[in-house]
C-alpha cells in the first residue's frame, strides 16, 4: 500500500460529467476523466483486503458479486497510486482483454464488492481501468501483440460481440489462425450495435479490431452464417467452430394493435441510429426517429434507458419509461448485505436527461400495455396502458379497471431477449435448453468440434460475463486442438 491511510484520507472523485441538457446535442462520450495525478490518488484508496471480494466473481443469492474476469484490481490500484501504469496495464491485461469496453460499459460489480463500499465509498475500479488502458493506448504499450508461431489449426468464430472477440484474441495470440463471421457490415455485434455511441464511441471498436486485424485475424461482415454460407463448407474448412451469436431474439409484447406501424424493438432502434450516425451522420430518413414524437419506452432496465437517451437527442416531443416491477428502494435492504448486489434504484444517464428536459423522471412503475391504438391507416396512435400488482403468488396481474389511455406514435419494446435464433441453431444440429440457449457440456456441444459461448450459451447477460465466457471456450477448444492448453 503506497498510503495505509488513502481510504480514510482521499474521498472519492468521480470524472466529471457533461451536465444534462449539454450532452444531448451530440452523440459522444460525455466524461471528462481525470488527470494521471488525480486518478492515482483514487488508487491510494484501496484498503488491499486480504480477501478482495472485488475480484471474486462468485455467485451471492443468485447475483454475480465482484469481477468475473477476477481482474487483479488490488494490485493494479496499487501501480496507479505509484505512477507505474506500464505495469498496471501488463497486470490488467493479465485477465481482461478488452479493459477499453469494460472501463465504460460494465456496471461495476467490482465496486458494488469493494470494502470501502460497505461502509461508505467504494474505490472508483472502473475509472482507475479506464486510466490504464487509454494510457496505454496514449503511451504505445497496447500495440498488436503477433504470435511467435503458428500452430495451423484454424478456427471459425460466428458473431463478433464480447464473447466472440475475446474468444477470438485468446485462440489467435496462442497462434491459431482464426476467421470471425459477422452478418452486419461492421463487426463488433452488441458492442458496436447494441450500444449507443455516447456509452461507447465506435472509434474505440474500431481501434481495438484493427489490432486484432494486424496481428492477424480476418473478419468477414455480411455474412450470415447458416443463410450466405453452409455449415458444411465452415466444418470442411475449420478445425473448430465457435457459436458465439448472442441472444439475439427479442421479446415481444402480445397485445391487441401489435402489427400497428411505430412499434419497434429496442435492438433494431438503436442499431438504425448507430448505423446512420457512422454512415451519414443521422441524415433525415435513414433511421427510425423519434423526432417530434410522444415516444412509449416498455422496459426499465439497460436497453430501455438507451432508448430514452437516444429519444432525448433525436428530439422526442415526450418520453415515457413503463417498468412492470415496483420501485427499488434508494438503500440496501436487510436482506440485501453487502457484497451482495446491491438492489437498489438507480437513475441512469437517460432517465437524467429526460428528467431535464421535461421536467420528471420519465419512469412509470407497476404498469405495461394492454393494448395499442391505431389510426384508419394502420398507424400508431396511442395505447392503453394498465397499472400491476402482486398476486398471492408474487406474479404482477392487472389492477381492474386502472387501465388509461396515452397517446404515442412510436413505442419500443426492451423486454429482454429469449436466447438464440433457431436459424442458426438449426443449421448446426446443436441442441438448446428449455430457454433456447445453446446447452454444452462446459462449452462444447453435442455436436463435435462445435462450441459456443455468451449469451448464446448463458442467455442475456453482461458484456463482462461475455467475456469471460468467450475465454473460457477458448481455453477448451485449445485444449481439443492441441492435447492441452497454456490459456
Amino acid at each position: 500500500m503506497s498510503n495505509p491511510f488513502g481510504f480514510m484520507e482521499v474521498e472519492r472523485q468521480n470524472a466529471p460529467a457533461a451536465s444534462a441538457l449539454e450532452r444531448i446535442k451530440n452523440y459522444n462520450e460525455f466524461h471528462t476523466p481525470l488527470s494521471d495525478q488525480e486518478q492515482k490518488k483514487q488508487g491510494e484508496r484501496c484498503m488491499h483486503c486480504g480477501v478482495p471480494f472485488c475480484q471474486s466473481g462468485m455467485k451471492l443469492s443468485g447475483m454475480i458479486s465482484g469481477c468475473p474476469l477476477n481482474n487483479l484490481i488490488p494490485e493494479w490500484n496499487y501501480l496507479i497510486s505509484l505512477g507505474a501504469w506500464k505495469q498496471a496495464y501488463k497486470r490488467l491485461s493479465l485477465t481482461n482483454p478488452f479493459p477499453e469496453f469494460t472501463s465504460r460499459v460494465c456496471p461495476a460489480l467490482c465496486e458494488k464488492a469493494c470494502t470501502c463500499g460497505a461502509n461508505g465509498e467504494a474505490v472508483t475500479v472502473r475509472a482507475n481501468e479506464y486510466s490504464i488502458i487509454e494510457n496505454a493506448y496514449l503511451e504505445g504499450y497496447a500495440r498488436p501483440n503477433l504470435p511467435k508461431v503458428r500452430t495451423g489449426k484454424r478456427v471459425a468464430i460466428i458473431g463478433s460481440g464480447p464473447s466472440g472477440l475475446a474468444a477470438t484474441q485468446m485462440l489467435n495470440r496462442r497462434g491459431h489462425s482464426v476467421t470471425v463471421f459477422e452478418r452486419s457490415d461492421r463487426p463488433g455485434g452488441l458492442l458496436m450495435y447494441g450500444i449507443p455511441n455516447m456509452k461507447l464511441e465506435k472509434q474505440i471498436i474500431e481501434r481495438k479490431l484493427n489490432i486484432m486485424s494486424e496481428e492477424g485475424v480476418t473478419f468477414v461482415t455480411n455474412t450470415d452464417v447458416g443463410k450466405d454460407i453452409s455449415v458444411k463448407e465452415l466444418k470442411e474448412n475449420f478445425d473448430s467452430i465457435i457459436l458465439a451469436c448472442g441472444a439475439s431474439n427479442p421479446r415481444d409484447i402480445k397485445v391487441n394493435g401489435r402489427e400497428a406501424e411505430g412499434v419497434y424493438f429496442a435492438v433494431d432502434f438503436l442499431k438504425s441510429t448507430t448505423k446512420a450516425l457512422l454512415d451519414n451522420g443521422l441524415k433525415e430518413g435513414t433511421f427510425v426517429s423519434a423526432k417530434g414524437k410522444s415516444v412509449i419506452v416498455i422496459g426499465g432496465g439497460d436497453t430501455g434507458n438507451d432508448c430514452v437517451g437516444t429519444c432525448v437527442r433525436h428530439g422526442a416531443k415526450s418520453v415515457l419509461q413503463l417498468e412492470m416491477m415496483p420501485k427499488l428502494p434508494d438503500q440496501r435492504t436487510d436482506d440485501n448485505p453487502w457484497p451482495e448486489w446491491p438492489k437498489i434504484s438507480k437513475t441512469d444517464y437517460g432517465q437524467e436527461e429526460a428528467a431535464a428536459v421535461f421536467g420528471a423522471d420519465p419512469r412509470v412503475y407497476q404498469t405495461t400495455v394492454k393494448e395499442f391504438l391505431k389510426d384508419e391507416k394502420g398507424k400508431l396512435r396511442g395505447a392503453v396502458l394498465v397499472k400491476l400488482e402482486r398476486d398471492g403468488n408474487g406474479r404482477m396481474t392487472p389492477v381492474e379497471g386502472s387501465e388509461y389511455e396515452v397517446k404515442t406514435e412510436l413505442v419500443l419494446i426492451a423486454a429482454g431477449f429469449l436466447g438464440s435464433e433457431n436459424y442458426v441453431t438449426q443449421a448446426f444440429g446443436v441442441e438448446t435448453d428449455a430457454r433456447s440457449n445453446v446447452a454444452a457440456t462446459g462449452h462444447r456441444t453435442n455436436v463435435p468440434n462445435v462450441y459456443t459461448a455468451g449469451d448464446m450459451h448463458i442467455g442475456q447477460s453482461l458484456v463482462v460475463r461475455a467475456i469471460r465466457e468467450g475465454i473460457d471456450c477458448a481455453r477448451e477448444v485449445d485444449e481439443d486442438l492441441m492435447g492441452y492448453t497454456n490459456l
